[in-house]
C-alpha cells in the first residue's frame, strides 16, 4: 500500500483520498484488486490505483456527467465499469483537491444506501429527494376465496 506522505512531506494521493472518503458515514477502506478501494456499507464508492504505469483515482458520476467529463484529458472511462459512469482521474493532474472532493461526493451519494444518506444527513451529501408514497407501486390486495371456491 502507497505511503501517507510524499518523500518532501506533502500528502499523497492515497492520504487525499482517505481524508476525503473516510471522513464520509458508514465508509472504510479496503485492499480490493490489491489496490485501496473504498466502501460505504459493502459497495465500492471510490479508489486509488494504476492504470498504465500512472496514479488513477476512480469514482462513479451520473452518465452524463461522466459522458460530458471525459472530455476532459485528465479523466478517462474506468477499464471494465466505464460504461456504468466509473471514471478514472490522472491522480497527478490533482493540483486542488477541493476539486475532487465533489467528485467523490456524488459517487458516494450513487452508491450509499438510502437509508445511510437519509439517516446520518449524509455528512453534506444532498440526497436525491425521496420519492412520493404515490410514486411507489402499491401491493396487490389479495383476493378472497369465494364460498363456492371453499367448497
Amino acid at each position: 500500500m502507497a505511503k501517507a506522505r510524499a518523500a518532501g512531506g506533502a500528502p499523497t494521493v492515497l492520504a487525499k483520498m482517505r481524508e476525503i472518503c473516510l471522513s464520509l458515514p458508514g465508509t472504510k477502506e479496503t485492499l480490493t484488486w490489491g489496490e485501496p478501494h473504498f466502501r460505504v456499507g459493502d459497495k465500492i464508492f471510490a479508489g486509488c490505483g494504476d492504470e498504465k504505469g500512472r496514479a488513477v483515482i476512480g469514482f462513479k458520476l451520473e452518465m452524463d456527467h461522466a459522458d460530458a467529463i471525459i472530455q476532459d484529458p485528465r479523466f478517462s472511462r474506468a477499464p471494465y465499469v466505464g460504461h456504468k459512469g466509473w471514471v478514472s482521474m490522472d491522480a497527478s493532474s490533482v493540483e486542488d483537491w477541493d476539486e475532487v472532493r465533489p467528485l467523490v461526493l456524488e459517487s458516494y451519494r450513487l452508491i450509499a444506501p438510502k437509508r445511510t444518506l437519509a439517516r446520518r444527513g449524509a455528512g453534506g451529501v444532498e440526497a436525491a429527494p425521496a420519492a412520493s408514497p404515490r410514486a411507489r407501486p402499491r401491493p396487490r390486495a389479495r383476493r378472497r376465496a369465494s364460498s363456492r371456491s371453499r367448497r
